[in-house]
């Protein structure tokens, strides 16, 4: 099918189907938003899914896996636990392990990360000046994922093209889809 042929069909439709069409979009869309806010709320993270971009972490999670995430305030971080950080000056989160803990008797607690497949810890990645995390740092903790998954997700953002024809292929699907 070419886009004239989409564009034919658009202007047979009645004012009432295309209004139709575009508040089924538009319902869809808010589905999706209310979904990805409850799973805010249950999980306790402000980004309650991620996708690895790099592969630091290999061999427990590659490039593209999807990781399900949780960050309830009550759980202390612990070594060995793998988290998804924030820093200053960077939009991108980071996965990564935590390496190892400062305590202080105030009740304070600080972490250094580092990704399984590097060489030296996470200081170079930190903001300047800054040489541990804390739990305000923290986006979540990984605790289940899926493998690969995420490449889509990856697909889009390094070819903008290919996201733009995805979206757009959606768009049209849905206006011209007349059930």
């Amino acid at each position: 099918m070419d886009i004239a042929t989409l564009f034919d069909d658009v202007k047979r439709m009645n004012k009432r189907q295309f209004l139709y069409q575009v508040l089924s979009f538009g319902m869809i869309v808010s589905s999706a938003l209310m979904i990805w806010k409850g799973l805010m709320v249950v999980t306790g993270s402000e980004s309650p899914i991620v996708v690895v971009l790099s592969g630091s972490m290999e061999p427990a999670f590659h490039r593209g896996d999807l990781l399900f995430l949780t960050n309830y305030p009550e759980e202390p971080v612990r070594v060995g636990e793998i988290v998804v950080f924030k820093v200053e000056g960077r939009d991108i989160p980071i996965v990564h392990r935590v390496l190892k803990l400062h305590e202080k008797e105030n009740g304070t607690v600080k972490f250094l990360t580092k990704g399984d497949n590097n060489s030296v810890d996470d200081r170079g990645l930190y903001a300047p000046g800054q040489l541990w995390l804390t739990k305000k740092d923290v986006v979540g903790r990984a605790r289940g994922f899926l493998p690969y998954v995420g490449m889509v997700t990856i697909l889009m953002n390094e070819y903008p093209t290919f996201k733009f024809t995805i979206l757009v292929c959606l768009a049209f699907y849905v206006l011209i889809h007349r059930e």
